[in-house]
């Protein structure tokens, strides 16, 4: 199973969208995918104690184990990625051990290309995930208010779909 993670917690979330268009990609590839949105999973702040006894930590902690690769669709700000996402992986953070990632990732303009890279980073050294080096950027202008109207990044969320499978049913077969 393939999970997608919504990770803002914006209503009119772009990132969201990007999400949703992932699952119908991967769904329609025939696989199985479940779309998780941030905002039906209220998460308590990190703080290394008891935060991690939350039922909603201890679900989506389930989710991710359970994953055979996931695709991350979040929002940029300021140069980063939010602080729910870095919030959920904190909270989860040896759940995410070896699993292929995938970025969809929604910003204002184009300046912050490179900001998804720490978190990719942290990702393969911490857990040793192994990330998939194309991810797909969009920008405001990629959206109208309730969907995607860029043909081309409906293209690229479709080739990130093919890649996620092909690269992580070459890992199951191949341990």
């Amino acid at each position: 199973m393939y999970l997608v993670i919504a990770c803002s917690l914006k209503s009119t979330s772009k990132s969201r969208l990007l999400a949703e268009a992932a699952e119908r990609s991967l769904h329609s590839l025939g696989r199985e995918v479940e779309l998780i949105n941030l905002r039906d999973f209220p998460l308590p702040f990190c703080d290394a104690e008891g935060a991690y006894a939350d039922p909603h930590v201890a679900t989506l902690s389930k989710k991710i184990i359970e994953a055979e690769g996931i695709l991350i669709a979040c929002p940029i700000y300021n140069y980063g990625v939010n602080a729910a996402l870095k919030n959920l992986i904190e909270l989860t953070g040896q759940n995410w051990q070896e699993k292929v990632i995938g970025f969809l990732c929604a910003a204002g303009g184009t300046g912050s290309y490179m900001s998804i890279m720490g978190l990719a980073n942290s990702l393969m050294l911490d857990f040793r995930c192994l990330i998939l080096p194309k991810f797909v950027y969009a920008t405001g202008n990629d959206f109208d208010e309730t969907r995607i109207s860029d043909e081309g990044v409906e293209q690229r969320i479709s080739e990130l779909g093919h890649t996620m499978i092909r690269i992580s049913s070459a890992l199951r077969e191949n341990p």
